[in-house]
């Protein structure tokens, strides 16, 4: 765990929010949809059935979990969790809270819209921050 660095790209698009016992959570810098990102501190992992049992596990709990506060929080009508990588080869989790409404609806976010930026990207990360707090074994970022 000692070599994980998160991929640039990702640093890059998104405010890290704090952590889990696994993964960092990030929130994507792009206020058209709420938007989290998963990141399994491991390095050199590209996909999931390459973490052992244990962690695969842990993944499942992370992801459902943060899906639900997400889902009950946001009153979502669907929950896009993904594991794309093609062009961030990290592995990583995408959960996109999705509404009827959502100027992308009913199709994929992604190459959609350009990202729209948060008009106050520091009081979105604290507001996901309290939301995150109430998640079994979260740390926020400083």
């Amino acid at each position: 765990m000692s070599d994980f660095r998160l991929h640039p790209q990702l640093a890059a698009d998104c405010v890290v929010l704090g952590e889990l016992p696994l993964c960092l959570v990030l929130l994507a810098k792009d206020g058209r949809y709420p938007w989290l990102i998963l990141v399994p501190k491991r390095a050199d992992i590209r996909e999931i059935h390459r973490l052992d049992e244990a962690e695969q596990r842990q993944l499942m709990r992370e992801s459902c979990a943060l899906a639900r506060l997400m889902e009950t929080e946001l009153a979502a009508d669907k929950m896009n969790i993904a594991a794309l990588g093609n062009m961030v080869p990290q592995l990583h989790l995408h959960h996109v809270a999705r509404f009827t409404t959502d100027d992308a609806w009913p199709g994929p976010v992604w190459g959609r819209h350009p990202a729209l930026p948060y008009p106050d990207p520091g009081a979105e990360a604290e507001r996901w921050r309290r939301r995150l707090a109430g998640l079994e074994g979260f740390s926020a970022a400083e």
